[in-house]
């Protein structure tokens, strides 16, 4: 069965680029020159669903970012509620890159990004539609938004091509146990405008520079994040939180997640305690 995908990627916003940011002709660059997102089909696993991934490969010097940019960032945004015969996707992110820009600090991927996708079809055993919008940032000297629409249909037999999503899956972080995770414990406060977290990771060192992203459960919440310090067996971190509306907000500890990343390892922590 053949595969069909349509890609159109088309420039929203254009900051102002200086001379790198150009093309050969003195023009800013087209969304053609810079990026290009396609799907890779993929396979129907044991359990019925469906293992795809979304494809985004960049002009040399460009990146993209991942699920929690950093400081300076455009986070991506993944819609798929145009599909049909989907009702869950969970994403696979691969450990991405910590860029230290001018003391700016940004989080993702140069080159290429391979998204692995888990999509769950409503009735088993039939094609998935997969239809939907990609809107992503990508960076050279400046940043500009960029959107994709995606329309791909993703069959209930065969399979695709693997071997770079099978690749992108071992690139994973490790589980809170895999990397020996003693506790992780959280002491939340009040601060200006939300919330002060500090949270303190008890797990052996991954790497020099090790990092750690403060992600919520709430898109709306925005965080900022301080140095991260190790002292022995520990890993300390104090993150600011606000709501983009202004308003206070409840937190749960249970749904704060927590990623370490140094020297191409990252570490996925989910939850953390009081004490």
């Amino acid at each position: 069965m053949s595969f069909r995908t349509v890609i159109l990627a088309a420039l929203v916003a254009l900051a102002a680029f200086v001379s790198p940011g150009f093309s050969g002709n003195g023009l800013p660059p087209t969304a053609e020159e810079v990026v290009k997102i396609d799907v890779l089909p993929g396979w129907r696993n044991g359990q019925g669903q469906h293992v795809a991934a979304l494809r985004i490969r960049l002009a040399e010097g460009w990146k993209t970012y991942w699920r929690a940019p950093g400081e300076a960032g455009i986070p991506p945004r993944l819609n798929w509620q145009g599909s049909k015969n989907l009702a869950a996707v969970q994403f696979h992110w691969p450990v991405p890159e910590v860029f230290d820009i001018s003391g700016i600090r940004t989080i993702g991927y140069a080159n290429e990004l391979v998204l692995p996708m888990t999509l769950v079809p409503k009735t088993a055993g039939q094609p998935i539609s997969l239809t939907g919008n990609v809107n992503l940032g990508v960076c050279l000297d400046v940043c500009m938004p960029m959107d994709a629409k995606i329309s791909v249909e993703l069959p209930a037999h065969g399979s695709g091509l693997a071997a770079p999503i099978k690749q992108a899956l071992r690139e994973r972080p490790d589980t809170a146990q895999e990397a020996g995770l003693q506790r992780a414990v959280c002491k939340v406060e009040p601060a200006k405008g939300g919330l002060r977290v500090t949270v303190k990771i008890e797990m052996p060192q991954i790497g020099p520079n090790e990092v750690v992203v403060v992600e919520t459960a709430n898109p709306s919440v925005w965080v900022s994040e301080r140095a991260t310090m190790r002292q022995g067996g520990a890993l300390t971190t104090v993150a600011d939180l606000v709501h983009n509306s202004g308003t206070p907000f409840a937190l749960n500890r249970s749904d704060l997640r927590m990623t370490v990343l140094a020297a191409g390892r990252g570490v996925d922590i989910r939850g953390c305690t009081g004490s």
